[in-house]
């Protein structure tokens, strides 16, 4: 009975100690933005799936260039970061995950971190998770392979997303915008 009772009681405490997903902050003007570790259903859910969800849906790929991806991008773990209250996130983000589907990417390899607005924690996530990595400008999606950074795409693409990631999964040269800040 007693090693149940200690199962019982490591499974308990390891989940209720888990991070949350799709944490939400309200501003004093009534603005609403997600906060640390999200999912597609955090960005799914009102009010974040009026953009996510257009954006997702007008964006068309470069299907034969997708198609090219699938491959070496299964080798790569993704960490995006993002502002759920930034325009350039709200744009490129949507366009990613469509690519990222397309390319039939395995979704467990995606850690998406929303980060705060907040002058006293702007940037910043509540656990984190962005320490050490130079995020400047959201968003900013890291590609890693092997557990090292590979390369990263930051705000905005240089050429397409398709043609940039291109450019990193098949380790072509590639210098992503604001790249001597990181």
């Amino acid at each position: 009975m007693k090693p149940f009772l200690i199962i019982t009681l490591l499974l308990s405490f390891c989940s209720g100690n888990a991070q949350k997903f799709n944490k939400e902050l309200e501003l004093e003007n009534g603005k609403k933005f997600l906060i640390g570790k999200i999912n597609l259903e955090g960005l799914s859910a009102e009010p974040y799936n009026i953009w996510f969800q257009s954006g997702e849906k007008a964006y068309a790929i470069d299907e034969a260039l997708v198609e090219k991806l699938e491959e070496p991008l299964s080798d790569y773990h993704i960490k995006l970061f993002l502002g759920t209250w930034c325009g350039d996130s709200k744009r490129e983000v949507p366009r990613l995950v469509k690519i990222l589907k397309a390319a039939h990417f395995p979704m467990e390899n995606l850690d998406i971190v929303a980060l705060d607005r907040r002058k006293e924690h702007y940037k910043k996530s509540p656990t984190g998770e962005e320490r050490g990595l130079k995020i400047i400008k959201v968003p900013t999606i890291i590609f890693m392979k092997g557990g090292k950074e590979t390369n990263r795409i930051v705000e905005s693409p240089i050429e397409s997303l398709e043609e940039d990631i291109a450019q990193i999964v098949f380790e072509k040269p590639y210098t992503p915008n604001y790249a001597s800040m990181h």
